[in-house]
């Protein structure tokens, strides 16, 4: 890509798409720049990036050579008013809604009926292989836990010691913990 050059200015406003992607690339790095500092509700840094662009194609539509500034300053000048303008733009009450809303998740589609009996299947397996694993005494602890009692209850019911279903609920966890599919 050629080196950027004043001339290359006329040349882009005159159509020219090579001398369009020099002056693009050139001011590439402003436009980044001032595009950090417009971040907020409704406005992604993508976004501020693509107001600048459309400031940067608008100051070359209006950038008068005879004028005594230089492109790049003008061209600054109107990449930072678009980027300004769209981030007010985006910050105002008529957007709140939008920008506050919280996406909504993709949803998957339900399980077919295969698979639906592949996860049962192993759903019942894993229970088997947890069964064998737990003592009786963990399984009645897990069951009663499961349903909302507390160690105190549990205990009571059992006939144990509140420590005594504290340990067992504590194996019967671990043992679930290292066998988890």
């Amino acid at each position: 890509m050629p080196q950027f050059t004043p001339a290359q200015v006329g040349l882009a406003q005159a159509g020219d798409e090579a001398a369009l992607a020099c002056v693009l690339a050139h001011m590439m790095p402003m436009i980044r720049s001032s595009a950090a500092g417009c971040i907020g509700p409704g406005m992604e840094l993508e976004d501020a990036v693509q107001e600048g662009i459309i400031g940067l194609f608008r100051a070359l539509e209006s950038y008068d050579v005879c004028r005594d500034a230089s492109f790049e300053t003008y061209a600054g000048a109107c990449i930072q008013h678009a980027q300004q303008a769209a981030k007010r733009a985006a910050g105002r009450k008529k957007h709140l809604p939008l920008n506050t809303s919280v996406p909504l998740e993709e949803s998957t589609p339900a399980p077919g009926p295969e698979e639906q009996a592949i996860e049962q299947e192993r759903y019942n397996s894993w229970k088997a292989r947890m069964a064998a694993r737990l003592s009786p005494l963990e399984r009645q602890v897990l069951g009663l836990y499961l349903q909302g009692l507390s160690y105190a209850a549990i205990g009571v019911q059992l006939g144990r010691t509140t420590k005594s279903v504290e340990n067992a609920l504590g194996r019967a966890r671990a043992k679930l913990r290292r066998n988890l599919p």
